[in-house]
């Protein structure tokens, strides 16, 4: 803890009856923004802590699994803050180049028109217009949840200053011969009109059909076996193992080509595996990445026979039609011929989608533009292993390394208007010209620039640093560059880590963008299922903070942030969370009531009670806790200490156990006003970078200071009381037990009993009053006469039950209660005691007999001891 320095003497005053989350919410956030709190300093001489938001698409909303990531990023920077970091949380949005232009074009589909139809210039001024009006609605979104970001260094993915670093690290990865264009095969998609890289394609099984088909004639027949027969008229030669004796005599002869009139040759490639189907394969270069591999090696045509469009082009009666059409209508055709040797159908097998339109992805042959990952892969990779970055949790360092280590070059050219667009431009001459930002672009007739853009992740890949002012060495690379930490979904450690990591050590010198990469996993339902519009499971976190307050929605989420591991969440877990929000406010409204306060240094241990001193060795050892686990990014745990410490510890315990002390008066009821003052204070901070606004309500008026936001965070001051804690864990347990055996005899909680309480030779005498207010016990007079008598922790509490309950009607259901538990009892110990059913029995059968075995031992001794304590006749 530290040392309490808050502002002197002042009047308190009184709490609403009611936590009302939209009444406070809203003008909290605004006053903290008003007053800078969230503002970063280069100038600053404080150490720095930096994150990035993963900045959403402009196209976007909140939905919950922002707020999630939100939450946890916000929880960290306002700790940083209270602990006197310089602390960066760098806010923005991303273009989203295919997202954006197609809900743009979908807009101008309304009106009639089409992109083609403004032409780019005025196309992309109206993408900008879209872009000021209707994007970015995210940002609201953001306040609603209490994101402590630094709003005046918003930046979007195509301001000027990051098209500056675009242009710029593309034009040095050019000079370095690191980017370069070439022709091979892409991901197309027929849909968007772009390539895609390999990350933007989702597969699932999908059911089509496997056909096989003879090829040539007689003894020089092969049979191929495809799911895509439209692309047999794109074929230049059949592929065969070197080693398939079935096929040597055919290997370097021609064979004809069905529907087309052409021959093509027989080739002998070791890619082929001679075990799988027929041993013989198709070969389509211009449609297939292995079979473009393999016409390179032998130098085969690259045949074209799908436009942009998944449409036909080969001349002969299938042009003009839709691949998926094209394919039965060949199908027959070969059919008719009589060249289907066997089908399959329906076929299961796995195909690539677009992961924006969900269309199915064509592979197609295409000049684009590609960086070379190599050497940049593997110092991306070597920056994790040489320690220079750590991932969190470690187990995730094997699925980078599979990502990182196998990398494919990356196809950065689309083929969009919206979007960076690649700075080369082309000469009358066949010049190729890269053209930097301080570089004027070539002019004169017959000059071009290229059209098209770059990947949206070729600029979101320099976030850690162009939002600070890269290329140029600003005060805020300086300051503010490498991140402290990037807290984001395993999902995109390769869309996005990855690119970071490779752009981050080219462009700053071997410096990585980040220490920690912290990886958290996917929201999910309350079921594990994972939220989905078409599952009808998604959930607006906006209804829910409107239902139950942001504070309840972001300890929902907090609670279940297991590093690396997927979050359930449910509303009654939001509802819980806001019970918990409740029982903060009207706690906290008690202890004012009761004169709690900070004012003052806190009297020395032996001025105060043993309940005093365990509450503040409590406080102590979870704000040690709480530290650890936020380190170690551990948000479920700290949560979780931190409910059951405030609820649990201090709420249902230290308060209760304080009244009767508060109701006495004295020194002994100013000293715990005092410790309850503490407690509360140092509570709300540890509390603040969860739930921030109730906490801020709360810390404001309890202590008169400022804000909880720009508060000291607590520190562990050492002070340890073992003999507290045991004395305060002897009157739990008393109370626990009483309330326990008052229960299970049907006592309502309210009924006030006669009971003595015998005390001798424990340290629980001080705490007589507190017990007997907590367990409903009345004074004694000296004609009482113990009906039930219970023997706990070295006291013995003797109560008086006659006229409390009915004691037969007890007695029986207790007698019920015994005979079923003696006979589970029975039951489970034959079943152990029979050789034969331990001898086939599955292990985890035998754990359930055991465990039922015990508790119906455990219940038999507690009814007895029930039926014992039962007053006598």
């Amino acid at each position: 803890m530290t040392e309490n320095t808050q502002q002197p003497k002042h009047s308190v005053p009184e709490l609403p009856t009611q936590y009302t989350p939209a009444d406070v919410e809203g003008p909290l956030y605004e006053r903290w923004v008003e007053r800078g709190y969230f503002e970063a300093d280069e100038k600053s001489e404080k150490p720095p802590y930096t994150i990035v938001i993963p900045p959403p698409n402009v196209t976007g909303s909140l939905h919950l699994g922002h707020a999630f990531e939100h939450t946890l990023i916000d929880a960290l920077t306002r700790r940083k803050r209270m602990q006197g970091y310089e602390t960066l949380w760098q806010p923005g949005m991303d273009h989203a180049g295919i997202a954006t232009q197609n809900v743009v074009e979908r807009e101008l589909a309304k009106e009639g028109a089409s992109r083609h139809d403004l032409g780019r210039e005025a196309f992309v001024e109206r993408v900008w217009q879209w872009k000021d009006e209707s994007g970015g609605q995210i940002s609201g979104q953001m306040r609603r949840l209490g994101d402590g970001v630094a709003w005046s260094r918003e930046r979007f993915t195509m301001d000027e200053g990051l098209s500056k670093a675009v242009q710029t690290i593309f034009k040095r990865l050019y000079d370095d011969e690191l980017i370069y264009r070439a022709e091979r095969i892409i991901n197309w998609c027929p849909r968007c009109l772009t390539a895609i890289s390999d990350i933007e394609v989702e597969y699932q099984d999908d059911d089509g059909e496997l056909v096989s088909i003879r090829y040539g004639e007689g003894d020089t027949s092969i049979v191929v076996a495809t799911t895509r027969a439209e692309t047999m008229l794109g074929d230049t030669a059949v592929a065969v193992h070197p080693d398939d004796e079935r096929y040597a005599h055919l290997v370097g002869t021609e064979i004809e080509l069905p529907l087309t009139g052409r021959s093509i040759p027989v080739v002998a490639d070791e890619h082929v595996d001679p075990e799988f189907g027929t041993g013989a394969v198709k070969v389509t270069p211009a449609h297939d990445p292995n079979d473009f591999e393999i016409g390179r090696r032998h130098g085969l045509a690259n045949l074209a026979v799908l436009d942009e469009r998944g449409v036909i082009t080969a001349h002969g009666p299938f042009q003009g039609l839709d691949r998926f059409e094209a394919r039965s209508a060949i199908v027959g055709a070969l059919r008719a011929e009589g060249r289907i040797v066997a089908e399959k159908r329906p076929y299961t097998h796995s195909v690539g989608h677009c992961s924006r339109c969900k269309t199915t992805i064509e592979p197609r042959l295409s000049m684009q533009w590609w960086v070379k990952v190599g050497p940049l892969a593997k110092a991306a990779g070597d920056a994790v292993r040489d320690g220079k970055v750590a991932i969190h949790p470690k187990e995730m360092e094997s699925r980078y390394f599979g990502w990182v280590d196998n990398l494919h070059d990356w196809c950065i050219s689309r083929q969009l208007w919206w979007g960076h667009r690649i700075p080369v431009w082309y000469g009358p001459n066949g010049e190729v010209v890269c053209v930097g930002p301080d570089d004027e672009a070539p002019t004169g007739e017959g000059w071009h620039q290229d059209t098209d853009v770059l990947d949206t992740w070729f600029s979101s890949g320099l976030w850690p640093f162009s939002t600070l002012g890269w290329p140029e060495q600003t005060p805020s690379v300086e300051k503010f560059y490498p991140n402290s930490v990037l807290v984001t979904g395993y999902d995109i450690l390769f869309f996005w880590v990855a690119r970071m990591m490779m752009f981050g050590l080219y462009a700053m010198d071997g410096t990585p963008p980040f220490h920690t990469i912290a990886l958290h996993g996917m929201v999910r339902d309350q079921f594990g299922k994972k939220m989905s519009k078409s599952f009808g499971n998604a959930v607006n976190p906006l209804d829910w903070m409107d239902a139950y307050g942001s504070d309840a929605v972001r300890f929902t989420l907090a609670r279940g942030a297991n590093p690396g591991v997927d979050v359930p969440i449910g509303e009654d877990w939001v509802q819980g969370s806001r019970n918990f929000a409740n029982k903060i406010w009207n706690a906290t409204r008690f202890a004012l009531m009761n004169g709690a306060t900070v004012e003052g240094e806190l009297p020395p241990a032996d001025a105060l009670s043993a309940t005093d001193r365990w509450i503040l060795s409590r406080l102590n050892s979870v704000v040690a806790e709480v530290d650890a686990y936020y380190d170690d990014y551990q948000f479920a745990k700290l949560s979780d200490t931190l409910f059951h410490f405030a609820w649990d510890e201090v709420f249902d315990w230290y308060v209760e156990l304080s009244k009767t002390t508060f109701m006495a008066g004295g020194p002994a009821a100013d000293a715990s006003r005092r410790v309850l003052g503490e407690v509360l204070d140092v509570t709300l901070r540890l509390l603040h970078p969860v739930v921030p606004f109730v906490t801020e309500t709360l810390w404001t008026t309890l202590t008169g200071g400022e804000s909880v936001v720009i508060a000291e965070w607590p520190t562990d001051s050492g002070f340890r009381d073992a003999a507290a804690e045991r004395e305060i864990e002897t009157v739990q347990q008393v109370v626990t037990e009483v309330r326990r055996f008052r229960s299970d005899q049907g006592l309502q909680p309210g009924q006030k009993v006669p009971a003595r309480l015998d005390l001798t030779g424990t340290a629980l005498a001080p705490h007589e009053a507190a017990m007997r207010s907590l367990l409903r016990l009345t004074p004694t007079g000296e004609d009482f006469t113990a009906t039930a008598s219970l023997p706990v922790a070295g006291a013995t509490v003797a109560l008086d039950l006659s006229g409390a309950i009915d004691v037969e009607a007890e007695r029986k259901r207790l007698t019920k209660d015994l005979a079923a538990a003696e006979k589970e009892l029975a039951q489970t110990t034959a079943k152990l005691g029979n050789e034969a059913f331990l001898a086939k029995a599955p292990e985890q059968v035998k754990e359930k007999i055991r465990t039922r075995k015990a508790a119906a031992e455990a219940d038999i001794e507690r009814i007895t001891a029930q039926v014992a304590a039962l007053p006598t006749a």
